[in-house]
C-alpha cells in the first residue's frame, strides 16, 4: 500500500527524529552554559520528538505499512546567544506544524479517514508546541537575565511533554514512549 500520505509520513518520521537531535544539541549547549533548567527542558523536548516519531512508526506498523527510518541531517550545535536556540526551536515547531497540516490534508484528499484521525492528535499537539516555544522565547526576551528564565522554568510548567489528549488519546509509540 503506497500512497502519498504514507510516503510523506515516512519523511515526517525523519523530521521528528531530526527535531529530537536538534533539541539534544540545544540542551547540550545550554548545559555547557550552566543553564540547567533550559537544558532540562530541551532534553525533555528531545524525548518528546523521538516519541512522536515512534508513534508514527507504530501507526504504520499497525496498518501494515512498510515503516522505514530515514537518516537525519547534521544539526546546529553553536549559537551566538541564549536566545538563538529558542528562536530556532520556535521556527522548527512552526515548520513541523505546516508539515502536520499537509499530512492531515493529504489523508483527507486520499479519502483515508484513519490517517486523518491519526493526524488530529498531532495537530492538537503542535498548537501546544508552538505556544510553549513562543512563551519561552517571550520570557527570555523580557527577562533581565538568563537566571530569570531559569527561575521561570523551575517555577512554571511549560508544555505538556507530549501528553495532550490524556490517557487513551495519545497514540502508542513503537517500543514504548520514553
Amino acid at each position: 500500500m503506497s500512497t502519498k500520505f504514507n510516503d510523506m509520513l515516512t519523511r515526517q518520521i525523519g523530521i521528528e527524529f531530526a527535531a529530537s537531535q536538534q533539541y539534544i544539541a540545544v540542551a547540550v549547549w545550554y548545559d555547557g552554559k550552566d543553564l540547567p533548567q533550559l537544558a532540562k527542558h530541551f532534553y525533555r523536548q528531545s524525548l518528546e520528538e523521538r516519541n512522536h516519531a515512534m508513534m508514527m512508526v507504530q501507526y504504520m506498523l499497525d496498518r501494515g505499512i512498510n515503516a522505514s527510518i530515514p537518516g537525519v541531517e547534521a544539526v546546529r550545535n553553536d549559537f551566538e546567544s541564549a536566545e538563538d536556540p529558542l528562536v530556532l526551536a520556535l521556527e522548527q515547531e512552526l515548520e513541523v506544524t505546516e508539515r502536520i497540516k499537509e499530512l492531515f490534508a493529504l489523508a483527507r484528499a486520499e479519502d483515508d479517514p484513519l490517517g486523518e484521525q491519526f493526524m488530529l492528535w498531532f495537530l492538537k499537539e503542535q498548537v501546544e508546541e508552538v505556544a510553549s516555544m513562543s512563551t519561552l522565547l517571550n520570557v527570555a526576551r523580557r527577562a533581565s537575565s538568563l537566571f530569570d528564565v531559569e527561575t521561570f522554568l523551575a517555577r512554571e510548567s511549560v508544555g505538556d511533554s507530549g501528553q495532550s489528549g490524556g490517557s487513551g488519546g495519545t497514540p502508542e509509540a513503537a517500543g514504548g514512549a520514553l
